[in-house]
């Protein structure tokens, strides 16, 4: 992609990237939080995907990273049965890159790249404003049982926003989101 005039891959992250992901992380939110939860959901195991937006044009070692978004593993049962589902935080874009479309295109990608591995329902906690752009919605996380249950809570149907049928059981986050302040 290419915004004023800069070239911005988005590509999944990678071993080299883990450095550059967390600082992004603690310099876009006011507290470690974010890159907190992104390093334990890594070392239990839980982190499904990363996309990284790096801007090709910023050094001359390869790029700089600007903006990540993390998928990580969720348990998720509808009608007793379990099925894959996945959540989607964080999103971090640095702040010379916002509202340029950076955000929108790490997220397409990476559900992109989860649809294709056959998860079935994506869930985001936030803003209904910025997630509703991608299909994402309260009521398709409602009746689930979680403790993020409320509006913010949203899903998206990933397989052709094909909804699974059933009685809505847990929809629980990998443990490392328990540990958020």
């Amino acid at each position: 992609m290419s915004i004023a005039g800069v070239t911005i891959a988005i590509r999944p992250a990678a071993s080299g990237d883990v450095a550059a992901i967390d600082a992004l992380l603690r310099t876009v939110f006011p507290r470690a939080d974010e890159a907190d939860l992104v390093r334990q959901l890594c070392i239990d195991g839980d982190m499904v995907l990363m996309m990284v937006a790096v801007d090709e044009d910023a050094d001359e070692n390869g790029g700089a990273l600007v903006g990540a978004v993390a998928f990580s593993r969720m348990t998720v049962e509808v009608g007793g049965k379990a099925i894959a589902a996945v959540a989607l935080a964080p999103v971090a874009v640095a702040e010379d890159y916002r509202r340029q479309g950076v955000a929108e295109a790490l997220v397409h990608a990476g559900i992109e790249r989860i649809e294709a591995a056959r998860v079935v329902l994506c869930f985001a906690l936030g803003e209904s404003a910025f997630y509703a752009r991608f299909g994402f919605h309260a009521d398709y996380a409602k009746n689930f049982a979680s403790p993020y249950a409320g509006e913010h809570l949203m899903a998206l149907p990933v397989q052709g926003g094909l909804m699974p049928c059933g009685e809505r059981g847990v929809a629980a986050h990998a443990a490392a989101f328990a540990r958020l302040g």
